[in-house]
């Protein structure tokens, strides 16, 4: 029979927690050295990222925006007169000249002002016809009754000399010569009234003479608006846009039509607001038209911001490359600064001006990049200023690394 022994299953019962203590002293001990190691860098495609180089050298501190060719002049075609739009003869687009006829408007009561005015000058015309007759009669009638005067008066004279050779004094001498004095007071005073009737006779033909001239410069007024009924263009270039339509009734001011001159172009350009704030009227800037890039120079910059960007006007300079024509698509750069001697990289798509950004930095091995701060300087289209962080001859990655953000390291392979 079998005996028991008590020892022997102390003795296995502290084995077994002696094990189990092990075990678990073992998984503690791993978890911990696990808990101590660094992750894995993780790993990264070079073909799928963008790599610049750091270099010194000079660097030209510039900005980019679209925009598109417009004319830098335009040219707005009012309305003078009132009237309403009886024809288009042009469309958008076409040439022009200073005396091309864009529109035509009509205006009844100018018409009928016209014949009205011309009325009235014919009518004033023959009252001046019949004035200078009546006036000439006049004049005529005073001028003979003068010389009838001066008839008597030269035979009175004649017959108080004769008297004075007959008769040395007496009643008959002194009869004559009252005579004769009587005559010449006479024809003084009709020579005077005379010369009067002539000054009068000029005055009222020059007031008649006046008031007709009146109404032939208001003839000619009217006649000029009725002429601007017909609206020409006023310079040579193209037709822009035409701003009424048959049939519109228009009034003094309204816009009927725009033409610019097609030779004279300029580039209104789109720049973001960020980065329009060193732009200053006069710098240099090249246009790229899409088949030629040409030199311009900054002519306005407004000072309104507009869904975030600013519009700058570029004078092209020189002769326009072929094919330019207004609302042609083209790009822009303005050159702000020019750099020397500075250490620069490729611009990522996030660098600021004067900011500092992190960003991967290729290891001595090549195969690993380590993040780092770097402090930017100047920015411009294609490159920053480094300040600080990088050195030349430093490789970087400069693709948006933003999936790896809570990594400090990655692998390159």
């Amino acid at each position: 029979m079998d005996i028991e022994r008590k020892d022997f299953a102390r003795k296995r019962r502290i084995r077994r927690i002696i094990g189990v203590t092990a075990a678990v002293l073992i998984v503690a001990a791993i978890t911990a050295g696990v808990s101590r190691l660094e992750p894995a860098a993780p790993a990264v495609d070079p073909s799928v990222v963008f790599e610049d180089t750091a270099a010194r050298g000079d660097m030209t501190i510039d900005v980019r925006g679209l925009g598109v060719l417009a004319p830098e002049e335009i040219v707005l075609i009012p309305a003078r007169d009132e009237g309403r739009v009886e024809r288009r003869y042009l469309q958008a687009g076409m040439a022009v000249e200073p005396g091309t006829v864009l529109i035509e408007l009509s205006n009844p009561q100018l018409e009928q002002e016209v014949f009205d005015v011309e009325t009235e000058i014919e009518a004033a015309e023959a009252e001046f016809a019949d004035l200078e007759v009546q006036l000439e009669t006049q004049r005529l009638d005073q001028a003979a009754q003068a010389a009838q005067v001066r008839a008597s008066f030269e035979t009175a004279k004649a017959q108080y000399e004769v008297d004075r050779e007959l008769y040395d004094e007496g009643l008959v001498l002194s009869k004559s010569r009252i005579a004769m004095e009587q005559l010449e007071t006479r024809l003084r005073i009709e020579e005077q009234r005379l010369e009067i009737r002539k000054k009068a006779v000029e005055a009222q033909l020059a007031a008649k003479r006046a008031r007709i001239n009146q109404q032939r410069r208001l003839l000619v007024l009217r006649k000029e608006k009725l002429g601007r009924l017909k609206v020409r263009a006023g310079i040579s270039g193209v037709l822009q846009q035409m701003e009424v339509e048959v049939g519109q009734l228009v009034s003094p001011g309204t816009v009927l039509a725009r033409v610019s001159d097609p030779r004279r172009l300029k580039a209104e350009l789109r720049i973001a607001e960020t980065q329009a704030k060193d732009i200053l009227v006069g710098q240099k800037a090249l246009i790229d038209t899409r088949s030629e890039v040409v030199d311009g120079e900054v002519i306005r910059v407004d000072p309104a911001v507009l869904d975030g960007t600013v519009t700058v006007d570029v004078r092209i300079l020189g002769e326009l490359p072929r094919g330019a024509r207004p609302d042609l698509s083209v790009d822009g750069r303005i050159i702000l600064d020019h750099l020397e001697d500075v250490v620069k990289v490729g611009r990522p798509v996030y660098a600021q001006r004067d900011s500092k950004i992190t960003l991967f930095k290729r290891e001595p091995d090549g195969i690993h990049a380590v993040r780092t701060q770097v402090s930017v300087g100047q920015t411009s289209v294609n490159e920053i200023q480094i300040l600080d962080g990088l050195n030349p001859g430093d490789q970087v990655i400069l693709s948006d690394m933003s999936t790896w953000d809570e990594y400090d390291r990655i692998r390159l392979e």
